[in-house]
């Protein structure tokens, strides 16, 4: 009779142990299955993370949870996105430490560790007095770390995190992981349609600024012309009515490119226009405009600003030249002179003295002002375009109309440039007297 007792005994132990594996495969079940409903109506990357560290939380029955994503970006490899805590715990919110990222980065494997303070693979790590024990699993996409889930501080036993634990959390980051992966590119690809909408926009804004008709002064034919090396530039040109016989024209480069040129560009397009009305002298409107750029930026932002006003009555053109790429002044006996003086790049210096000159316009000459990015365009060999092949074409093309020669100037660096990129603004204005 007692045999038959000890045998019923191990059969009911055996059922029983059965019993409660069959009742935690249906709690994990429902964990994962309630999971997979939470987490797979959402693309907010947010949310879904927030709602695995809850659902973690509740079904390891820890005090907090983190998931710490792992950047593409070097300088800054790891970025904590989302963090749960339990309400029942008064500690402060932890942090996956760096020997922990280290760990997984290099085992990729799920970590429980139930004696932080004594683990001999972590000696010399100094741990928050208040973790206890905690439990760490990857999150993988094809053999790539993509980030990782840890729980910290098992609530109601001594033993810490079991294998049961463990396995269901790894099963939750399996489950879990190209969720938020894809989640995450879905709102990088957002921002990036952002961002390039706001850049198409600040494009148009630009191509605005720039002159849309070339004005109509007599005895003379204009033109000018932008190309910019990216969406948005830091090169413009512009023409400024001063009075009945005198316009101003200016051609002006930003140091650097993109967005943050532009703006500058457009800052510097205001202050000219509203310092050549009162102050029509290229000199004073230089050095005015040079003292309130200089306020207005920092130290490492300037502009090289090629200015003149022509007197259509008298046909003298008065020019001071603010660092940038001399002009060609074609003469109509063959000659060619660089117009150089001026002064500094304007915001380099808060004051500076800009000089002045003024040159006699007579029937036939030519004024070409370009941006460096004629002169400077490189090919595959990076060879440059060079001074000496836009004046080649100047002079080839000198009796053509203004337009076309910026035509047959920007042809000539393209052919030259072949299939290298433009890595620079290319802007040119051409007056001609008739």
């Amino acid at each position: 009779m007692q045999q038959v007792s000890t045998g019923n005994d191990g059969l009911l132990d055996s059922l029983r142990e059965e019993n409660r594996r069959l009742k935690r495969a249906v709690e994990e079940l429902s964990v994962l299955n309630d999971l997979a409903r939470a987490i797979g109506a959402s693309l907010d990357s947010q949310q879904i993370m927030g709602s695995i560290v809850r659902r973690s939380l509740r079904a390891i029955n820890a005090e907090q949870g983190v998931i710490t994503l792992v950047e593409d970006r070097p300088t800054d490899p790891t970025r904590t996105l989302i963090r749960a805590m339990a309400s029942s715990s008064q500690h402060e919110q932890f942090h996956l430490h760096n020997a922990l990222l280290g760990w997984m980065q290099l085992n990729k494997k799920p970590l429980a560790m139930n004696d932080p303070l004594h683990d001999d693979r972590f000696r010399g790590v100094k741990w928050d007095s208040s973790i206890q024990t905690l439990l760490c699993v990857p999150l993988m996409i094809k053999s790539e770390l993509k980030g990782v889930l840890t729980v910290y501080n098992k609530k109601g036993v001594t033993t810490g995190f079991t294998e049961d634990d463990q396995r269901l959390l790894a099963i939750i980051a399996g489950q879990s992981a190209q969720v938020v992966e894809n989640a995450r590119l879905n709102e990088r690809e957002r921002q990036l349609t952002k961002m390039q909408e706001e850049v198409r926009l600040a494009a148009r804004i630009q191509s605005d600024l720039l002159p849309q008709t070339m004005p109509e002064l007599p005895g003379y034919s204009i033109a000018g012309r932008n190309i910019p090396a990216q969406v948005v530039g830091g090169d413009h040109f512009d023409f400024i009515p001063v009075d009945a016989d005198r316009m101003a024209i200016c051609l002006g480069d930003v140091s650097g490119k993109g967005l943050p040129a532009s703006l500058l560009m457009a800052n510097l397009q205001a202050t000219l226009r509203s310092q050549t009305l009162n102050l029509p002298s290229p000199k004073d409107c230089i050095e005015r405009s040079n003292r309130l750029l200089f306020q207005s930026t920092s130290s490492e932002k300037f502009v090289t600003l090629f200015y003149c006003v022509v007197n259509y009555s008298t046909h003298d053109l008065s020019f001071t030249n603010a660092g940038h790429d001399f002009p060609y002044l074609l003469g109509s006996d063959g000659s060619v002179r660089r117009l150089e003086t001026g002064g500094l790049a304007l915001g380099m210096l808060e004051d500076f003295p800009f000089q002045e000159e003024t040159v006699h316009l007579t029937s036939g000459d030519l004024l070409a002002i370009c941006s460096d990015g004629v002169s400077e365009a490189m090919n595959t060999a990076e060879e440059r375009f060079g001074d000496v092949r836009v004046e080649e074409v100047l002079k080839r093309c000198r009796d053509l109309t203004p337009d076309a020669i910026i035509g047959k100037v920007v042809e000539a660096v393209k052919e030259h440039a072949g299939s290298a990129p433009q890595m620079d603004d290319i802007t040119m204005v051409v007056l001609k007297r008739l």
